[in-house]
């Protein structure tokens, strides 16, 4: 007959069991706390030219402007205004479609003090990309990809397009600003324009057209970099303001 296990064997392989449990029930709860998301009224994205029309100074008015509307008492007044009263944000600086984007990482915004840091964040932010040709639809799909990966859950997300010139020729690495939006719409994300007129007196009408799309998509413009602050500050109030929707028209 085969021996039977002593009393030790028994606690040891008991023992065993026990850490094996307790490892797989801590292997659940980490992962379920690596995927916990913050609940947020809008997850926005500030896609920001720095193709080769865009000399440094026209950059520079660029982020320092947005870092002016987040210091702005009616852009954070709509922040506010949400259910949650905070958003999510971050900015895609981009360039030709084969060059790589750059980042500022996603913040939540709720306060004067949130958002002072962001605009913080974003008026010191180096111009770190090479310029190039204008790559619209590579970066709303680079941005479309940020909302994967952001641990956000946000009612609405929208990706803020701005800049002063039209796509670029296409070639076989460029997507087509229209594709992209298609892209955009099919995952219930909405993409605004600010069209910047500085070389181009169309490109509004571009821009709505080729660009813009979604629930609520719009397009507006600056006359010139000097007018992109007070520009933005406009468009971002008209993004982030809470307006839910207390009727509808019922079809005939």
């Amino acid at each position: 007959m085969p021996a039977r296990p002593d009393a030790g064997t028994g606690r040891r392989r008991a023992a065993t069991g026990r850490r094996f449990w307790l490892g797989l029930v801590l292997a659940v709860l980490v992962g379920t706390v690596a995927r916990a998301q913050t609940p947020v009224d809008l997850e926005l994205i500030l896609a920001v030219d720095a193709s080769g029309s865009v000399d440094p100074r026209e950059y520079a008015l660029q982020m320092s402007g947005i870092a002016a509307a987040f210091r702005d008492d009616e852009v954070i007044a709509a922040i506010r205004s949400g259910p949650l009263a905070r958003i999510g944000v971050a900015v895609v600086i981009w360039s030709e479609s084969r060059r790589p984007k750059d980042l500022i990482p996603w913040r939540v915004v709720s306060d004067r003090a949130s958002a002072a840091a962001f605009a913080r964040a974003v008026e010191t932010h180096p111009r770190n990309i090479p310029d190039g040709g204008t790559g619209i639809g590579r970066a709303v799909l680079y941005a479309i990809g940020l909302f994967d990966r952001n641990a956000l859950a946000g009612a609405r997300q929208v990706i803020d397009v701005s800049g002063d010139g039209r796509e670029t020729t296409f070639r076989e690495y460029s997507v087509p600003p229209s594709q992209a939006r298609s892209r955009a719409i099919s995952r219930g994300i909405t993409v605004n324009g600010l069209a910047i007129l500085t070389d181009d007196a169309g490109l509004t009408a571009y821009f709505r057209r080729e660009v813009v799309g979604g629930a609520d998509a719009f397009a507006m413009s600056a006359a010139s970099y000097d007018d992109f602050a007070t520009a933005m500050r406009r468009k971002l109030i008209r993004e982030i303001d809470y307006r839910p929707i207390v009727s509808r028209l019922a079809p005939r």
